[in-house]
């Protein structure tokens, strides 16, 4: 979801622009893309994706000890946390696709909360973990639905921001 322009990306100069807004695909070896992190702008987009990231990571930590799997049990709670996050990733980036978002706003509640909230790390792990305590049907089972339904829940989230929001064309 790159807004570059006929003019290229933004740069310094409209710092807090939309066109200036913060996009996580960069291409550093690009320098326009480097001057979206450049120099006062690095700190604010750090604290913010720091600050997202603590308070996604502190509600998937609830979501786990709130329902927990044991050795050998399917992670139901990440599952669903993965899910969740996916679906509203998608619906967010609809919805600043469309708006007038302030430039850290993706930065803070897609890369920080949301990053912060999903644990692909973890669903590794634990489809690992699974694995290694005999149960690898429900291993393959966690891996592959979790992937499935994660990536449905993205398109889904994307499509309903975009009829809801009007004027996008729908996800495909």
């Amino acid at each position: 979801m790159s807004r570059e322009t006929a003019e290229g990306r933004g740069g310094p100069d409209d710092a807090w622009s939309v066109a200036g807004a913060v996009d996580p695909d960069v291409d550093l070896h690009v320098p326009a893309d480097r001057a979206e992190t450049a120099g006062g702008r690095r700190r604010a987009v750090l604290a913010a994706i720091a600050l997202g990231g603590a308070a996604g990571g502190l509600a998937r930590y609830a979501a786990v000890r709130w329902w927990p799997a044991g050795s050998g049990e399917f992670p139901a709670a990440l599952l669903g946390v993965n899910v969740v996050g996916c679906a509203l990733l998608g619906l967010l980036m609809a919805w600043i696709a469309a708006r007038d978002a302030h430039p850290l706003l993706r930065p803070f509640l897609g890369v920080g909360v949301l990053g912060g909230f999903t644990s692909f790390s973890a669903y590794a792990l634990d489809g690992t973990l699974l694995f290694d305590a005999g149960a690898p049907g429900t291993a393959l089972a966690y891996l592959a639905g979790t992937l499935l339904l994660s990536l449905a829940a993205v398109w889904a989230g994307v499509t309903l921001g975009r009829r809801v929001l009007g004027g996008g064309r729908a996800a495909g």
